[in-house]
């Protein structure tokens, strides 16, 4: 068993406890939001979750433990730790059997490392701070995670102050992406990662920058909170420091003027060692691990050591703020180095899954393996008829045709081979305008960055060392290897792994062109990189599927009923004025030592003379707005009290969460009240849903939405069943029904309804649109875990004098579940409501033993539908 898997276990144990922490408690107030945001647009996916939870299960049940001893604590017997360190038998043996002589060689002797291949288990050993691996396939998301990570360290931070969370983040971007992940991270929606309260907060105070080309300081104020730098690993490294000859004496050999460039940090590197409680995240994180594990890990590794102790013992120069690595987090989706899995990963999403689960695209029995035997000629004309015979209709749902790239090892290949293309291209009547090459000797770039876009002219890209790592192209269904590659450094996976990007409401296939040979090249460096083989991979089909569901019927009028309606109410209390004392918590603060020099020459400390803050700040006036608005006060009354205690007229942010506490404590009074109101429930929210223009320039409203496969026969397109439904129903289109009984009886319902339609107004099914965002009708109910969930009934049949039969669809086995289980709870809180509208609604709960409702079944729906003929 591997760390991965078994810490997975332990996870899981503690999402089924619900994120419990004594301690921290808050933590699981952030991860349920995360699960179940009340966001419309965007929530975190299931590898984001999954990764985020386990980033929190290692801070705080495990208490951020370095990896090493995170092995010891998981595999407490010395078989099992070997084992999933991946330490032979003979290898121990050599060690006498002796478990930390074992260690102390592996960390010394380079030699022993080889003839073991134990390169990662070294790499983990040697690293003196806590370090993690966070395994996901391509296109799960793995910036956006990055994102997720720091917005809940902020907010634990701001939680709680002075424990240790993270109130800075360094972000490596892959190569010269540092602009695209920067707007990925200023674009993404944190409010759909901290709940309401926390994410106010965290958006008022959070810096985020990038190092530019040419500015050799980053401009973040040193000892500074809640900044967020994106850079790479060119612009944030230890350098040799250039000293010119002219400088020096002509006296000093080459030697001497060797040893005078000495390491220092660049002036980027000191601005974020000053910066407290520092993480570091690494995205595409095998750019210092796995394949270039040996001079790109050297550098990023003293990069981060210095970042660890920017000061070792010995050295004269300090700051008044210095920083405190808590962690570094690496993201990746290659997590093997020649076979060995790296043994940092703590959560492995592979690419295997990705495709079972929908995010990436299938390409099962679609790699065309090709024995061209040198005619590269013949090759790419089957290439490109092929191509567009297979994929020349095709398009993703936002109207973006299929696209193919076509990678070529040099550019005087592509010289070579693209009248090959042109040629044939012509043949089958085609433009050879739809080309466009981008390498060193023709850029191109504006043409490639628009290859992806709707807009763009162009299908075919012909590309020499480019559009292979980070390059998201959804419309790219098919990659072609121009000729037989041998390289080892996993080009023909970066490749032909580009067209595998995935969107809502595409089931197509993707498509790779290979050689024989390159296939080979391609099942040896899934190995390697993935630990997969080709057939493993590739022979898999999806779990889960994306699709777009559109509004049909945008305007339907609402469900008028009586609802017991719960509310938190202030009890009246006298209007006392707001008392606050100044916080000392979450105060950064250096300090000034007066030294005086002893009779042995060394210096000692006599005094501290003075303290030095240096903090981010709110004006009073905005921070007595800003609680005054929250907690309803007067704000000038506000503004006074806290002028009394910060008379330089500001406060640090930091202080803000502890002002907020200190008022609420002081107003907060409350009690819960039920009543009986009149509401109007929409059935749909269009606000819920994404609004564009369709090319008749009509308004429509979208989301996307995900369902087994196995479901694939139960998505129902209002265009396929328009004769026998009629007009009734498809209030939005397709229906994704969860089980077989439910679709028969919206069947059975159809043929009785369109024989005799009389005063019937229409039959909704509701039980797959859940998102309180998208419909008002769900029925609040209390679960097994104590806390309140939200239930919505599966059909709603709408007479036109308003009355409504509500229908819950369940198997025959789920019959004898206890009414204090959970199916149970939510009956009895659906017949609380009916109870309080016995003039409109009704509520049957169907048990149907196969896959179709028997006529019995349907009888109570008849009556009713018979009660207004």
């Amino acid at each position: 068993m591997q760390l991965f898997e078994a810490l997975s276990m332990h996870v899981a144990a503690w999402r089924e406890e619900n994120y419990k922490h004594d301690e921290f408690p808050a933590i699981a107030e952030i991860l349920e939001w995360a699960h179940q945001p009340d966001v419309p647009t965007f929530r975190l996916r299931a590898p984001q979750l999954r990764a985020l939870e386990t980033y929190w299960y290692l801070r705080l049940a495990e208490k951020t433990p370095h990896i090493f001893d995170l092995y010891q604590s998981l595999f407490p017997k010395k078989k099992d730790l070997l084992e999933a360190f991946g330490i032979p038998d003979e290898a121990f043996a050599r060690a006498d059997y002796d478990l930390d002589s074992l260690v102390e060689t592996i960390k010394s002797d380079g030699d022993f490392v080889k003839e073991f291949h134990l390169e990662t288990v070294r790499e983990t050993l040697t690293l003196d701070y806590p370090s993690y691996i966070l395994a996901l396939a391509m296109g799960a998301g793995k910036t956006i995670l990055i994102g997720a990570i720091f917005a809940t360290e902020f907010a634990m931070a701001q939680e709680y102050p002075d424990n240790g969370f993270v109130e800075n983040a360094l972000v490596f971007a892959p190569g010269k992406t540092i602009i695209e992940s920067l707007r990925e991270l200023a674009e993404m929606k944190y409010e759909a990662v901290l709940p309401p309260r926390m994410y106010k907060s965290f958006a008022a105070t959070l810096k985020l920058t990038f190092t530019r080309d040419g500015d050799p300081d980053i401009p973040v104020t040193r000892g500074s909170s809640w900044n967020v730098i994106v850079t790479n690993t060119e612009k944030i490294r230890i350098q040799k420091e250039t000293i010119r000859k002219s400088d020096m004496p002509t006296l000093f050999s080459r030697e001497r003027e060797d040893e005078a460039k000495t390491e220092v940090a660049n002036l980027r590197l000191q601005a974020i060692a000053s910066l407290p409680k520092l993480a570091i995240f690494s995205d595409e994180a095998h750019h210092t691990y796995g394949q270039a594990m040996d001079e790109d890990l050297k550098k990023v590794r003293k990069t981060v050591d210095y970042l660890s102790n920017p000061h070792p013992e010995g050295s004269e120069k300090r700051e008044a703020h210095e920083s405190q690595l808590v962690c570094v987090v690496n993201t990746t989706g290659t997590p093997f180095f020649q076979k060995q899995p790296l043994r940092d990963v703590v959560i492995w999403y592979g690419l295997s899954e990705g495709i079972r689960d929908g995010i990436l695209k299938e390409v099962a029995g679609n790699i065309y393996g090709i024995d061209f035997q040198g005619n590269e000629k013949e090759y790419l004309s089957f290439v490109v008829e092929d191509f567009f015979k297979t994929y020349g209709e095709v398009a993703l749902p936002d109207g973006t045709p299929a696209k193919l790239a076509i990678f070529f090892p040099q550019t005087d290949d592509v010289a070579e081979l693209r009248p090959i293309i042109e040629t044939t291209l012509t043949k089958i009547g085609l433009s050879p305008a739809l080309i466009v090459e981008h390498h060193t000797k023709k850029e191109n770039k504006a043409d490639f960055d628009r290859f992806k876009s709707k807009d763009s002219p162009h299908r075919i890209a012909l590309l020499v060392d480019r559009g292979v790592e980070g390059w998201n192209v959804p419309a790219l269904f098919a990659c072609a290897l121009a000729r037989q590659l041998k390289s080892s450094n996993n080009f023909v996976l970066q490749a032909a792994s580009r067209c595998l990007r995935q969107v809502a409401g595409n089931d197509t296939k993707a498509r790779i062109y290979l050689s024989l040979e390159n296939k080979n090249v391609l099942d040896r460096q899934l190995q390697e990189t993935y630990g997969e083989t080709f057939a493993g991979l590739f022979g898999g089909e999806s779990r889960s599927k994306q699709t777009i569901i559109s509004l049909r019927k945008v305007d339907l009028p609402p469900l008028v009923v009586q609802k017991t309606v719960r509310t938190v109410q202030p009890i009246p209390k006298e209007n006392e004025p707001i008392h606050l004392t100044h916080p000392t918590i979450g105060m950064d603060k250096g300090k000034v030592i007066a030294f005086t020099p002893s009779e042995g020459g060394k210096l000692l400390a006599a005094k501290e003379v003075a303290e030095l803050y240096n903090m981010d700040s709110f004006d009073l006036y905005a921070t007595a707005q800003d609680l005054a608005r929250t907690y309803r006060l007067e704000a000038f009354e506000l503004l006074s009290e806290l002028r009394r205690i910060y008379p330089e007229e500001t406060s640090p942010v930091s202080h803000y969460a502890e002002l907020a506490k200190q008022i609420e404590r002081q107003t907060s009074q409350y009690e819960t009240v039920e009543e009986k109101v009149e509401v109007a429930l929409a059935l749909v929210k269009k606000e819920g849903f994404d609004k564009s223009m369709d090319a008749k320039g009509n308004e429509t409203y979208t989301a996307e939405i995900s369902y087994p496969i196995d479901r694939d026969d139960l998505l129902i397109q209002y265009e396929a069943w328009q004769k026998q439904a009629g007009k009734f129903g498809f209030h939005y289109s397709p229906y994704n029904f969860d089980s077989k009984p439910e679709l028969n009886f919206f069947e059975t319902l159809l043929q009785s309804l369109n024989q005799e339609p009389s005063d019937v107004e229409d039959i909704y099914f509701t039980g797959a649109l859940t998102d309180a965002k998208k419909t008002d009708f769900f029925i609040e109910y209390r679960g097994m875990d104590g806390r309140m969930h939200n239930y919505t009934p599966d059909f709603v049949i709408r007479r036109k004098d308003g009355k409504c039969l509500i229908v819950e669809i369940k198997r025959e086995k789920e019959r004898t579940d206890d009414i204090d289980g959970e199916h149970g709870k939510k009956a009895m809180e659906t017949r609380k409501w009916v109870d309080l509208n016995p003039d409109k609604l009704k509520y049957q709960m169907i048990f149907v033993k196969g896959d179709a409702v028997g006529s019995d079944d349907t009888l109570l729906a008849k009556e009713f539908l018979d009660e207004s003929r």
